[in-house]
């Protein structure tokens, strides 16, 4: 009688990779303990980098994206414990935003000489 393919790992839970990873990086091992993602201080200071930073360039980029970074650092809720920088981040990213788009359709007006 033939084996089929995929079929000989049922009493051996080491084949296939179902135990994990033997021999990591311990990087990656405190990576796993921190959760893998950055903390709300962080996402808080690095929206309002984005935020400050997308006045001058790519606003329509950096807008959103502080406007996530300062969300996902006050807990995604408006309720409770705030952080300033976060609160900063959500507020100058939807300005910046905002600002962008009014550019973009301002730039596409006719008789702009975009198109």
């Amino acid at each position: 009688m033939m084996a089929g393919l995929g079929g000989g790992t049922r009493g051996y839970p080491r084949s296939r990779g179902r135990t994990g990873q033997r021999w990591g990086s311990p990087l990656l091992k405190r990576s796993r303990e921190l959760g893998g993602r950055p903390d709300r201080a962080t996402l808080g200071i690095i929206g309002t980098i984005c935020a400050v930073a997308g006045f001058f360039a790519l606003g329509i980029v950096l807008g959103p994206a502080a406007v996530v970074c300062g969300w996902l650092a006050m807990g995604r809720t408006w309720a409770g414990d705030r952080s300033l920088p976060a609160l900063v981040a959500v507020v100058l990213g939807a300005i910046d935003t905002l600002l962008a788009v009014v550019w973009l359709a301002g730039a596409a007006t006719p008789g702009s000489g975009l198109f």
